[in-house]
């Protein structure tokens, strides 16, 4: 199993220990872009067309809210581009 494919197992099973580095990563290969602001907040927001920002504090350790928002968007990425079809994991 890869280094990416334990990453997104990490991801699905919510795993409290990934850090805002991993989530970034996985944001960003499926085509978010991260904003951050000029006064130098501890959050960073990336956003893609379409769906709606995912706002994540830098800091460690990250609440499991924050991991669910992002199992949630790599989802519905995964669906769609799947053309609605849910057997691919």
């Amino acid at each position: 199993m890869s280094k990416w494919e334990k990453l997104i197992n990490r991801l699905y099973d919510l795993d409290p220990s990934l850090r805002y580095e991993e989530l970034e990563k996985i944001l960003i290969s499926y085509g978010f872009e991260k904003h951050e602001t000029k006064g130098g907040s501890s959050h960073i927001t990336f956003r893609k067309q379409g769906m709606y920002p995912i706002t994540i504090p830098r800091h460690s350790p990250l609440k499991k809210h924050y991991i669910l928002l992002v199992k949630l968007a790599v989802e519905n990425i995964r669906y769609a581009d799947n053309g609605g079809n849910d057997d691919e994991q």
